[in-house]
């Protein structure tokens, strides 16, 4: 049996100019960066703004689990399933983060025969897109060491500075450090830190932006310390958004790429969604619904982090109407739910599958909330069992919710034209979608809604710190902003070891951060950290290459 990279490298990949001819635009319409990446200058989303928007399909997953859930695969699978059935289909995703492709988590272009690529280039530096996020990072924190080291004319408290240092990849020893060592030439002695690139205000901000424009003034809002008195000090008062920008000028065009089925791919902008707010960008997704009658796009991780943010930051900012949502669900992570050790997921167990349905059915009752038409897609293993997958299609019968089996895995489109026909059987014009609660309720209202009907919580806790932080962000006006909740991607609570459908639990919110330029409020939760850590076996170790320059172990 073939790896996901074998058979990403013997893939037909056409020239990226016939991938964008698939979409009308020509050679001229489009920035080729070698012969099968390029880059959509801006000004094509003005000169096509005129046209129908599409259908924009969101594709999330229940809670994830050591065992997969295969929500990009899916994701790829569908839109070849389009292609399949003759639709015109275009995909939006994410860029993977060296971190998690260099940790546990492996690459983030699909798998088996739904895979985009190529594979290799997305799932290592791709287009340089987190390097530029990771540079206008670091210029604004060596900005703020500047200031204070000729003088401090903005009066900034060292001891409040908020703003860290970024880098793409897990390094659990730069979370915490010290700098400014050496004497009064290397600048003001202080406690600093890092957190992973794609955790930054800057990535989030690329995300959000609709134009250039836009972008600076997202910039220049924001928070990167306070002063003295308490008075927030920001990129403008540092005279960086000029800078900042440049630097993101190239980062903030979509890319485009292709699937193994030739299918037009959008990969741009990559927040983490158990930190950030988990979604593509907002220009790729708007460029998508204008290039194709379908844009299938994603949320990062489990429906109650990825999919809620999508609805309630995304979708509101860039007034989006999504159309339908594909929950994605595997056998063997239901069973995980469950109680069902890793190494036996293989073996048949109804009465565990049933346990874990739980998680399932909540994510079901969430998606609801926002007014959507929604289908289960059952991810096939080989190990699943016909009683098994009779008991997610019973469950889905007696909810009255579209199910399908989806094998584009092994199959690629083909394994997903049931599955694109039911999405197009649920698509009415008519978008009933609203978010989940208003934004002019207080900080402390917001995160209740949340925790309470999202995740099932019975209450939700502040630590003494995330009051103050509430009260001096309630101080400088920005109490009216959306939510974006970071906490476990494991489980609907705070707690990695709580599966299936936890009861009787409360939310514990340590720390609250005001993302001013990207216009949402992070709450965090439990023990949730902005730098990952490398497990004790990374994927490094499986990584290689030969002397032709072939990559191996990328998965």
């Amino acid at each position: 049996m073939l790896s996901d990279v074998e058979i990403a490298q013997s893939a037909n990949m056409k020239p990226i100019k016939e991938i964008a001819s698939q979409l009308g635009l020509t050679e001229n319409e489009i920035e080729n960066y070698g012969h099968f990446k390029a880059k959509i200058p801006l000004p094509l989303l003005e000169k096509i703004g005129h046209k129908k928007d599409g259908h924009l399909i969101l594709v999330t997953a229940i809670n994830p689990t050591p065992a997969g859930e295969g929500k990009t695969t899916t994701t790829i699978g569908l839109g070849q399933g389009m292609k399949k059935i003759g639709e015109n289909a275009i995909i939006a995703l994410r860029e993977p983060s060296l971190g998690p492709v260099m940790g546990i988590k492996g690459g983030a272009a699909g798998g088996g025969y739904s895979q985009v690529v190529p594979m290799e280039d997305i799932n290592l530096h791709f287009t340089g897109d987190i390097h530029a996020v990771t540079s206008a990072t670091n210029l604004l924190a060596s900005l703020i060491d500047n200031s204070l080291h000729h003088g401090n004319p903005l009066n900034i408290d060292p001891r409040q500075i908020i703003w860290k240092r970024a880098l793409d990849m897990n390094d659990r020893t730069l979370r915490q450090v010290i700098v400014g060592l050496g004497g009064k030439p290397n600048g003001v002695p202080r406690e600093d830190g890092f957190q992973i690139t794609v955790a930054s205000e800057v990535m989030a901000v690329l995300c959000l932006s609709q134009d250039i424009e836009n972008l600076k003034q997202r910039l220049s809002k924001i928070i990167v310390a306070y002063s003295y008195d308490g008075s927030p000090i920001t990129v403008n008062d540092l005279k960086a958004t000029g800078s900042m920008a440049v630097l993101l000028k190239d980062a903030i065009k979509p890319n485009l790429v292709q699937t193994l089925e030739n299918t037009p791919v959008l990969i741009h902008g990559g927040p983490f969604a158990n930190i950030a707010h988990g979604c593509n960008s907002l220009i790729a997704t708007k460029l998508g619904l204008k290039l194709a009658d379908f844009c299938i796009t994603e949320a990062g991780f489990g429906a109650d982090l990825g999919a809620e943010k999508f609805f309630d930051i995304k979708c509101r900012q860039g007034n989006l109407k999504p159309s339908a949502v594909v929950l994605v669900a595997t056998i063997r992570a239901l069973k995980y739910n469950g109680g069902v050790q890793k190494q036996d997921l293989s073996l048949e167990n109804t009465d565990a599958l049933k346990m874990g349905l739980e998680n399932l059915k909540k994510h079901i009752e969430n998606i609801q909330k926002f007014h959507l038409p929604l289908v289960v897609a059952l991810n096939l293993f080989p190990t699943d069992s016909h009683a098994e997958i009779e008991i997610i299609k019973n469950l889905c019968e007696d909810l009255h919710v579209a199910f399908s089996l989806s094998e584009c895995f092994s199959k690629g489109g083909d394994g997903a034209t049931d599955l694109a026909r039911k999405v197009i059987d649920l698509i009415k014009e008519d978008r009933n979608f609203e978010p989940l609660y208003p934004v002019d309720l207080s900080i402390i209202e917001k995160i209740q809604w949340i925790s309470k009907d999202i995740y099932g919580a019975k209450g939700v806790q502040f630590t003494l710190t995330a009051k103050k932080q509430i009260e001096k962000i309630n101080k400088i006006g920005l109490s009216h902003l959306p939510i974006c909740m970071a906490k476990t991607q494991y489980s609907l609570s705070d707690n990695p070891l709580l599966l299936g459908r936890p009861e009787d639990f409360e939310i514990t919110i340590r720390e609250v951060r005001p993302s001013a330029g990207a216009g949402f409020i992070v709450a965090i939760a439990g023990d949730i950290l902005t730098m990952p850590g490398l497990p004790k076996i990374p994927s490094t170790e499986k990584i290689d290459m030969d002397n032709q320059g072939k990559i191996s172990g990328l998965f």
